[in-house]
């Protein structure tokens, strides 16, 4: 196998695997409304990944890991307590001005690092080439854990979404399921970059979200989509020379729009029928 075949491997086994469960989460934080908290964490390992190449610790290495870590659940506790009694500012308002916080350190650290544009770049748009197959296996082996972890505790998780106040001690839930989507963050950003890794999040369950309400069907559904338009994007990054984190996204993006475009075909199409199928009125 060539270099480049087995990278491209490498490129989908790890996008495959990736996409399981940022969809399953993905439908969480829609349904919960909560659409901009994924950034919140992305931009904090990003941040914490930062902080360790200004003290000397080499990007996307174990201790760079550590620190994205640890500026997470810092996010993910952040993002659990602080919740709003003041029905005029919505929790998302919140949520915005902590990522618009982390993005600032982000930039005020990095001002002070030689070559910090580069590395902000980086967080960004990531870097696929670091791919390699123990990477992978360790991907594999936490996203499986997640999976269980999700699956045994879904009854509570999926209270938060569909009957939110309803559950004892929910801050600790919220804390819990920010925690994992938080490791998701740590593990796939210095990869993925920011932009990428919120939209393997956000646009596969948004897709899902349109066809149906059942949480499995929306989860197979999601994967599929969003692995066929990772896919092609992938291929057309290697065959036009694309960054392939845009790239990416840009797939993504129009697998989206072509979702929209189909529900209102189809929601057309129903009313269509349904006006037909009313009895005439008798004279």
């Amino acid at each position: 196998m060539s270099e480049a075949m087995r990278l491209f491997a490498l490129q989908i086994a790890l996008i495959a695997v990736v996409l399981v469960l940022h969809t399953y989460l993905g439908l969480h934080i829609i349904r919960r409304t909560l659409i901009f908290s994924d950034l919140v964490l992305d931009q904090l390992a990003a941040f914490g990944a930062l902080v360790g190449v200004g003290l000397g610790i080499a990007y996307a290495s174990p201790g760079s890991y550590l620190f994205a870590f640890a500026a997470v659940l810092i996010g993910a506790f952040l993002l659990a307590v602080i919740k709003p009694r003041n029905s005029a500012i919505p929790r998302e308002a919140v949520i915005g001005i902590l990522y618009a916080m982390a993005l600032v350190l982000s930039l005020l650290w990095t001002d002070k690092i030689p070559g910090g544009n580069a590395y902000v770049e980086k967080t960004l748009s990531g870097y696929l080439l670091w791919v390699t197959w123990p990477l992978v296996r360790v991907t594999i082996i936490t996203y499986v854990v997640l999976i269980i972890f999700h699956y045994v505790l879904r009854d509570k998780f999926i209270t938060l979404a569909e009957r939110p106040g309803q559950l004892k001690h929910e801050r600790v839930w919220d804390f819990l399921f920010f925690t994992t989507q938080g490791i998701i963050t740590v593990l796939i950003v210095p990869i993925a970059g920011v932009l990428l890794a919120y939209s393997f999040l956000m646009i596969p369950a948004a897709i899902a979200t349109m066809f149906t309400k059942k949480w499995g069907v929306a989860v197979l559904l999601g994967w599929a989509l969003g692995f066929v338009a990772c896919l092609l994007g992938l291929a057309s990054s290697y065959q036009w020379d694309l960054p392939y984190g845009p790239t990416l996204v840009l797939f993504l993006g129009l697998f989206f729009v072509g979702a929209i475009v189909l529900r209102a075909v189809l929601r057309a199409r129903q009313t269509s029928v349904m006006e037909r199928s009313r009895p005439c009125p008798t004279s």
